[in-house]
């Protein structure tokens, strides 16, 4: 039986969704593309600038999935500073595992936790701006620096 489903986010573009209620601890998806070193992934996304999307998720190794290439559902995947899922590395594969129970219907949510080399001098954070709206709102997408 299919667990998730992509469609309209209330918080950006698309979002995952759950079709049935998750347990904790339950592995929900595997992250899937192409796997390719963050120099050529850079190159790929600069020539196509104007899209704004970028499905890029980093390994242990130093290499990244390109979720926009060869990807599935998972790419979708928005922020959440109180996320209810999180990335689990194994073997150079990301899976999405529940952080806590998940009602059917409620979107999925990952802690992005990006590290931008130079975030603080480019033109504008808020390419990074985090639109969760929880309550303990870091109000970036950006990994805390503390």
């Amino acid at each position: 039986m299919k667990r998730v489903s992509v469609r309209r986010s209330s918080i950006h573009g698309k979002g995952v969704f759950a079709l049935r209620a998750l347990g904790a601890g339950e592995r929900i998806l595997e992250y899937r593309g192409l796997v390719t070193s963050w120099p050529e992934a850079a190159r790929h996304y600069a020539r196509r600038e104007a899209e704004g999307h970028t499905f890029l998720f980093g390994r242990e190794d130093g290499q990244v999935i390109d979720g926009g290439r060869g990807g599935n559902s998972a790419r979708w995947l928005n922020h959440a500073c109180d996320a209810n899922c999180e990335a689990v590395e194994e073997d150079g594969r990301i899976f999405i595992e529940a952080k806590r129970e998940i009602g059917e219907g409620e979107e999925l949510f990952i802690d992005y936790y990006l590290q931008v080399p130079n975030a603080k001098r480019r033109k504008s954070l808020d390419d990074y701006r985090c639109r969760c709206g929880a309550s303990a709102c870091r109000g970036t997408m950006l990994a805390s620096t503390r």
